[in-house]
């Protein structure tokens, strides 16, 4: 899939810059790394799952972007530190930096084991943090790059049986906000998007249960379920110096549906149908 921008690459001035996306093998973090290619960005496409960032990264490669694929750990201090110097070295200094690769381990705050506790804090808080650390050192000198990171609605709003995600993301939009404060006066800006209902491969199987995507749609003022590419526009646009005013900012993508609190309380004779 190309993205086709209606200002055209040249407007996102992201040509020849070095973007570093994690999780990027497959759903967001595929879409976002085919979205900087468009644009002209030279993307690593870092990834536990080495085999599909590869694939991805080929494909890229026969259209004329560049891309490099790197299997990587984002919970191991080494592993990133393995895939800083890949970067640097076939890329260059890295410029910007999408933070995307998480996971989630279903369990409530009673009973979810403190294994899978650490697990998930690992890999979407702390990896976060090893991954900044680590790829903004070059913007930091440099003075100038961007951070995007991509936290969830889900650190916004408290969901029953994944409260070590929730709490993960929450994690991240603070954390966010604060590489903000203290790399901001040296030229890095760093933001969040909260993504809402989007459609991937590990939710797909959901989609397929008769009724379940107009039920969700539903609750979402655009009437529908979003795509990766919507939350790669978002970052897209965050990554690009056309954001360059925007610092510490949390950008929520959910079609409207975290606007829809009242509307879901029922209220005979204003309750609205899904085609209104």
């Amino acid at each position: 899939m190309t993205t086709t921008h209606p200002f055209g690459s040249a407007w996102l001035a992201l040509e020849d810059q070095v973007a570093v996306v994690t999780g990027a093998a497959s759903g967001i973090g595929a879409a976002v790394a085919r979205s900087l290619a468009d644009a002209g960005a030279k993307v690593a496409l870092l990834d536990l799952d080495g085999q599909g960032a590869e694939t991805l990264a080929s494909q890229l490669r026969s259209q004329g972007r560049s891309a490099i694929a790197i299997e990587c750990d984002i919970a191991s201090e080494g592993s990133i530190g393995k895939a800083a110097k890949r970067v640097a070295d076939e890329l260059g200094a890295c410029s910007v930096l999408v933070n995307n690769a998480g996971m989630l381990r279903a369990g409530g705050l009673a009973d979810v084991s403190l294994d899978a506790w650490n697990q998930v804090l690992a890999v979407n808080l702390t990896g976060y943090l090893l991954c900044a650390r680590a790829f903004s050192k070059p913007m930091r000198e440099a003075r100038r790059g961007s951070i995007v990171n991509v936290a969830s609605i889900s650190a916004l709003h408290p969901q029953t049986g994944s409260g070590a995600y929730s709490a993960s993301k929450a994690g991240v939009l603070l954390m966010s906000r604060q590489m903000a404060v203290e790399w901001g006066p040296l030229g890095v800006r760093s933001n969040a998007i909260c993504p809402g209902m989007i459609r991937t491969a590990l939710s797909a199987t959901f989609y397929e249960e008769p009724g379940f995507e107009a039920r969700r749609a539903q609750v979402t003022a655009s009437r529908r379920i979003g795509e990766p590419q919507d939350i790669a526009d978002a970052a897209l646009f965050l990554a690009s110096p056309r954001s360059a005013y925007v610092n510490g900012a949390e950008l929520v993508v959910d079609g409207g549906m975290s606007s829809m609190l009242m509307d879901m309380v029922p209220r005979p004779g204003f309750n609205r149908t899904p085609a209104d």
